[in-house]
């Protein structure tokens, strides 16, 4: 996968762009990079990178977030120096909350972002109730392009079921991936998954999973 100076990550709920994010983020820094994470997910209170403070310190990674991210309260209050951080070393990764209501948070600093080399990646999940078919990917594309005043430059197939995500669901959505890509215009920027799944996939990216669902946590939990 190729950086640019700051790396916007958005997608639907439960695309897994967080993971995503995590996973981009520890790969820059593990290749000695500086790496600055935002995180700009004000809309799912349950996956953020803010929620990784610890693991981010542990790679000399700087995390930025909302005032009130991993609180108890629920409306964020923004008040990023975006062009502070922006002007940072390194390499900036912005986990974007999912659909158009998380990108007008976005579209809050789209001249900041018109000023460095910027990319906006846009992240599928054919196991996602509304984004099964290539045409609602694409719908929910547009709403986010719209709520931001940014448009996207390329797609990423993180496809998965979580846990029980396997060979054959990666593989089933290549055809998919592709349609979205040839639809909306765009090229896929890397397809995601644990290493296992992804021999003989064009543009593999390996991923760890980080971010777990509530219930997997909990059978963590339960089975300790």
């Amino acid at each position: 996968m190729k950086f640019r100076k700051i790396n916007i990550i958005t997608g639907h709920y439960g695309s897994g762009k967080t993971n995503v994010s995590v996973n981009m983020a520890l790969d820059l820094a593990e290749k000695g990079e500086k790496v600055t994470v935002v995180d700009l997910d004000i809309v799912n209170p349950y996956f953020r990178t803010a929620d990784f403070k610890e693991l981010f310190g542990e790679h000399n990674i700087s995390l930025t977030v909302p005032t009130y991210a991993n609180s108890n309260l629920d409306i964020p209050a923004l008040g990023f120096d975006m062009n502070g951080i922006a002007d940072r070393e390194g390499y900036i990764i912005i986990d974007v909350g999912g659909d158009d209501e998380g990108a007008k948070a976005l579209g809050r600093y789209r001249k900041v972002f018109e000023k460095y080399d910027t990319q906006m990646l846009y992240v599928i999940n054919r196991c996602r109730y509304l984004t099964k078919e290539p045409a609602e990917a694409l719908q929910l594309m547009y709403e986010i392009e719209n709520a931001s005043g940014m448009k996207c430059d390329g797609i990423i197939n993180n496809t998965n079921l979580g846990r029980e995500t396997d060979r054959d669901i990666v593989f089933g959505s290549v055809a998919y991936a592709d349609e979205v890509c040839r639809e909306a215009g765009l090229p896929l920027v890397a397809v995601t998954a644990e290493a296992s799944y992804l021999d003989g996939i064009d543009k593999a990216y390996p991923v760890n999973i980080y971010v777990k669902k509530l219930w997997e946590e909990f059978g963590d939990e339960a089975g300790k």
